[in-house]
């Protein structure tokens, strides 16, 4: 099955065991992942944000995208809209492979 490039795709992320425990959407890998490293545990900095490893799972696949992500808190910018809170999570990611499975 083959995508065009604003299609959105689908990738779960799955825990030590294997087994999905959520379902993140982006139009590449990327930005499923920083969705994903997002919901990490916040430092009060990036220097001081620990980073941590996940898997996400991509449906209709048999990859296996691995990243390293950490998520840090910021003040929000000056210019931000009235909605938005005084301090927002930042996250960034490192891809660190691709694995195949065996099974689909």
């Amino acid at each position: 099955m083959t995508s065009t490039s604003g299609d959105p795709r689908n990738f779960a992320l799955r825990d030590e065991s294997g087994e999905k425990t959520s379902t993140f959407t982006g139009q590449v890998p990327r930005q499923a992942a920083l969705k994903v490293a997002r919901r990490l545990d916040t430092a009060d900095s990036e220097a001081q944000a620990s980073r941590e490893e996940f898997r996400l799972r991509e449906k209709g696949t048999k990859k296996l995208h691995i990243y390293e992500g950490w998520a840090w808190r910021e003040q929000a910018p000056e210019d931000k809209p009235g909605w938005m809170a005084e301090t927002i999570t930042e996250a960034n990611v490192s891809k660190e492979g691709i694995e195949y499975l065996d099974e689909l």
